[in-house]
C-alpha cells in the first residue's frame, strides 16, 4: 500500500493473486471514475489462461467499485480487445506477446502506469519472454510501483530485480516444495519416436 517496490515468492496457490490484487484496487479505488480513463496498473502474466483467471479475481474483488480491467492474450481475435481498451480501462491483465501487439497497433498507452505487476515472472522467463519482459519495463514509467511475484527465486529474477527495481522489499514465502500439496503432479514417459 505505501508504493513500495516489492519482490516477493511464495508458492503456487498460496494467494499471491489476493495479496497484489487487493491492495492495488484499494490505492486506486480513490481515482475510479476519473475522466479520462488510463491504464494505471498493468499485470504481466506467462499464459493466457493465468491472464484469465487474474482478470476474474481482480473483476470480483472489485465488483463494487467503478474501476475497470480488460484482459488481453494471444490465440484469439485482437479486435474485441482492441475495442475494450478504447473504451477506457484502469488495470490491464496481459500477456507479454499479446501486449506488445497492442503497443504496435497503438491501442494500448503504457505512459500512465504506475503500478506494474510481473506475476509468476519466474515461468514468464522460463518460457522464452525474458526479451519482451525487459522492453516492456523500458516502456513504463520509472517512477512506478514495481511487485515481482515469483514461486521460485532463480538467479535471473533476482538480476531482474536489481535492474529495474528501485529497493525492492523482499518477501519469501517459498518452501523447497514448489506447488501446493493440493496439487497433484504426474509425469509420462514417452519414446521418442512417438514425439512430434
Amino acid at each position: 500500500l505505501d508504493g513500495r517496490a516489492l519482490l516477493a515468492s511464495a508458492r503456487t496457490g498460496s494467494g499471491k493473486t489476493a495479496a497484489y490484487a487487493l491492495p492495488l484496487l484499494q490505492r486506486w479505488a480513490t481515482l475510479a471514475g476519473q475522466s479520462p480513463r488510463r491504464t494505471r496498473a498493468l499485470v504481466l502474466v506467462p499464459t493466457r489462461e493465468l491472464a484469465a483467471q487474474v482478470e476474474e479475481s481482480v473483476r470480483t474483488y472489485s465488483k463494487y467499485l467503478p474501476l475497470r480491467a480488460a484482459v488481453v492474450y494471444g490465440g484469439i481475435d485482437i479486435k474485441p480487445q482492441i475495442k475494450a481498451l478504447h473504451t477506457g480501462v484502469e488495470i490491464v491483465v496481459a500477456t507479454p506477446g499479446r501486449l506488445l501487439d497492442h503497443l504496435q497497433q497503438k491501442s494500448i498507452s503504457l505512459s500512465q502506469v504506475s503500478i506494474l505487476v510481473l506475476d509468476e515472472a519466474d515461468r514468464m522467463l522460463d518460457i522464452g519472454f525474458r526479451d519482451d519482459i525487459e522492453w516492456l519495463l523500458s516502456r513504463c514509467p520509472r517512477d512506478r510501483q514495481t511487485m515481482l511475484l515469483s514461486a521460485t527465486l532463480p538467479p535471473a529474477i533476482l538480476e531482474l530485480a536489481t535492474r529495474y527495481m528501485n529497493a525492492p522489499k523482499m518477501v519469501n514465502f517459498s518452501s523447497s516444495k514448489v506447488s501446493a500439496e493440493t496439487i497433484d503432479q504426474y509425469y509420462l514417459m514417452v519414446p521418442e519416436e512417438l514425439k512430434f
